[in-house]
Formats: structure tokens, C-alpha cells, sequence
């Protein structure tokens, strides 16, 4: 009988403390991974007490000093980003690490690894999450567009330098076979089926998701308290919910009647529950969209814009809506059409659970670390 494979995951998220939908979607991809091999991790955290899931090494994440990592980044040559996450602690630990083969949820995250005894003896598979350069270029100005140059070249490096590459976007998996990655996947996971949202007994409720301290969302919500107006026009009892935590050093932008900015929900699953759709105007996206799947594995319809909903609108059948007009007529007809709600719900559903009943996110996740 052979021995059991051990993969061990670098993440820069605590998975027993910290939420969001990156480290939620790292979960499931462990979850995922422990059907074929044993898994571990070694997380960087807030936290300075051992991790109480003895699976999970806690590294503590030292204090981000811009003036100390500028000076490293013009040293060395490598993004802020990149050389943030090249954590000595980090290293030490790779170096104390025996496994089969590493796992790095991030570009970032592979510097450490880089730089350990194990490059080029102990094999290393890369989850690109989500592209850093993207998300600086749209959300940090002129000196974020600028940086996301260096950015990308580090994700490129970092990149190439893998033995596999897995992204959650297709389009990102092209780009990076464009330049000589390879084997690349396209990790089209979703997540498994939950309880079914009761959309045919729901009122007139839309409902936005998302913590705000991320700036793409909380650009979103500022598109869509402008838009509110023109979508609940005419239409009694039209309620949007805001859930999700604030950005304190944001603008924060006037609300127009029968829009509640509830922040941080207690129970999120009764809170989803209520609403006839999610609504997602983002308009800086990439990685994987965790509101599309979470809304899937709930059957609770969703409107969103192409960067809020990627390259997964195909694979669970879901119609993008980038135009203002037609985003705002299709919220109106979910609040006025509670049946086509209903119908557009339960298909969502449907398709999710047969998804994952097929077992497709279990092999996806299985292809890519043994590539």
C-alpha cells in the first residue's frame, strides 16, 4: 500500500480566524485536495496564539512599515506586493517543512518559498486567486497603475517558476499560457449545494454583498446607491440591503430612500435568505467570484456585471448585465416578477448541485495537484 501524499498550503490568510471570500474559496480548495492527499498549511496571522487546528502552522504577519518595504522593493528590484509577502519567519518554516509538495494560494506567496532550501528538490503548484496588478491599476490611481507594472512582472516570474499554475478565470489562465506557463488550469470549482433560498416567498428585497474596505466593492456600492433610485422608482416596498463591512476612509455616498446599509450581518444566512437577488455592479474584477457561487449554492438569482460574475456566468448558464439599463431593468423585473425570480432561483440551484453531484470542482482540484 502506498504512503499518502502531503501537500502543504502557503496561505497569507488565517483559515481559522479569518472570513472573506478568497480565504473561503482556500477552504474549499483543501477540502477539495484532502481527497487525494494529506493536507497541511502554514498561514500567515494576526493571531500570536498556536492554531488550534493542528493542521495549520500560524506564522505571525508582520506589520506592513512602507517606508522599510520601499526600500526593499527598490533594492531588490520586485513589486511592494511581492516583497510584503517575502516573510523570513516564513521562510524559516518552509526550510522546516517536509512534505511532498507545496501549495501557494497567491503569486505573492511563493516568494518565501523561492528563496527556501526546498526550490528545485520539493515541487510547488500556484493558485493565482486573483491578480494583485489588476486591482491596483483600477483602484490606487496613478501611482497604483504605475506599481501594477512591477506587479505583473512579479506574477509572471513567480509564475513560471511553478511546477502548475490553477487560476479561477479563464481569461487569466490564457494570459499566463500566452507567456510560456505551463501546464496552466482553469479551476472552474463551485461550491457545494446548500440550503435553498426561498425566493417564492420572499417581498421586494435586493441585496448587495461585499466587505467594502476592498475597494472594488466599495465602489460597486457607490454605483449602485446612485443607481437605487431609478431601479425602485414606482415600485412599493422596493428594499436594498447592504451587508458587509464599511471602509471608514472612504466617501461615503448619500442614501436614497429604501436603501439600509446594515454592515456586518449576524446571521448572513437569514439575511440571503430574504431577498429576491443579489445585485453586483463591480466594476473591477478578478479570481474567482465567490458572490456568484455563494448565490449559486443558495439558488438565489443574481444580477451582476461581467467583473463581478467572470468566466463562471458560463459554466453555470448566467447572463452578465454591464449596460447601466440593463442591469437597472433587470433588478426591476426580480422586484416586480417574483415568479420569474423564483423560476431563474431554482434553475441556478439545479445546476450547481448537479455540478458538484458530478464530482467536476473534485477533479478540477485533483488534475492540477498532480499535475
Amino acid at each position: 500500500m502506498s504512503e499518502t501524499r502531503t501537500a502543504t498550503f502557503l496561505l497569507a490568510k488565517d483559515p481559522t480566524i479569518d472570513h472573506g471570500g478568497d480565504i473561503a474559496l482556500s477552504r474549499l480548495v483543501m477540502r477539495l485536495a484532502a481527497e487525494s492527499v494529506s493536507v497541511r498549511g502554514i498561514a500567515l496571522s494576526r493571531a500570536a496564539d498556536p492554531s488550534p487546528d493542528a493542521s495549520i502552522r500560524r506564522i505571525p504577519k508582520p506589520p506592513v512599515s512602507v517606508p522599510k518595504l520601499a526600500a526593499t522593493s527598490l533594492l531588490t528590484g520586485r513589486s511592494i506586493v511581492h516583497t510584503r509577502f517575502d516573510v523570513p519567519a516564513l521562510r524559516h518554516a518552509i526550510d522546516e517543512t517536509a512534505t511532498d509538495l507545496f501549495v501557494a494560494e497567491h503569486n505573492y506567496m511563493a516568494e518565501s518559498y523561492l528563496r527556501s532550501r526546498h526550490r528545485g528538490s520539493t515541487p510547488i503548484v500556484l493558485n493565482t486567486i486573483n491578480s494583485e496588478s489588476l486591482v491596483f491599476a483600477a483602484t490606487r490611481g496613478r501611482a497604483g497603475r504605475l506599481e501594477s507594472r512591477r506587479i505583473l512582472r512579479d506574477e509572471v516570474r513567480t509564475a513560471k517558476a511553478m511546477r502548475a499554475v490553477g487560476t479561477y478565470d479563464s481569461d487569466e489562465a490564457q494570459f499566463y499560457r500566452d507567456r510560456g506557463v505551463d501546464p496552466v488550469f482553469w479551476l472552474d470549482i463551485t461550491l457545494p449545494p446548500g440550503t435553498r433560498t426561498p425566493v417564492e416567498t420572499t417581498g421586494r428585497r435586493l441585496i448587495f454583498l461585499g466587505d467594502r474596505t476592498w475597494p472594488p466593492n466599495h465602489e460597486a456600492f457607490v454605483l449602485l446607491a446612485s443607481w437605487w433610485p431609478e431601479i425602485a422608482r414606482g415600485i412599493e416596498g422596493a428594499e436594498l440591503v447592504v451587508v458587509g463591512k464599511r471602509d471608514p476612509a472612504a466617501p461615503y455616498p448619500a442614501i436614497p430612500d429604501g436603501l439600509k446599509d446594515i454592515g456586518f450581518a449576524d446571521d448572513l444566512d437569514e439575511m440571503l435568505g430574504s431577498g429576491r437577488a443579489l445585485v453586483a455592479p463591480v466594476q473591477t474584477g478578478g479570481g474567482v467570484r465567490v458572490k456568484l457561487l455563494d448565490s449559486a449554492s443558495r439558488g438565489l438569482p443574481v444580477i451582476g456585471t461581467t467583473a463581478a460574475i467572470g468566466a463562471h456566468a458560463s459554466v453555470l448558464g448566467v447572463t452578465p448585465f454591464d449596460d447601466k439599463k440593463a442591469f437597472i431593468e433587470q433588478a426591476r423585473r426580480y422586484l416586480l416578477d417574483r415568479d420569474a425570480a423564483t423560476a431563474e432561483g431554482q434553475r441556478l440551484y439545479e445546476a450547481n448541485a448537479d455540478r458538484w453531484n458530478a464530482g467536476i470542482p473534485h477533479s478540477r482540484i485533483a488534475e492540477w495537484i498532480s499535475a
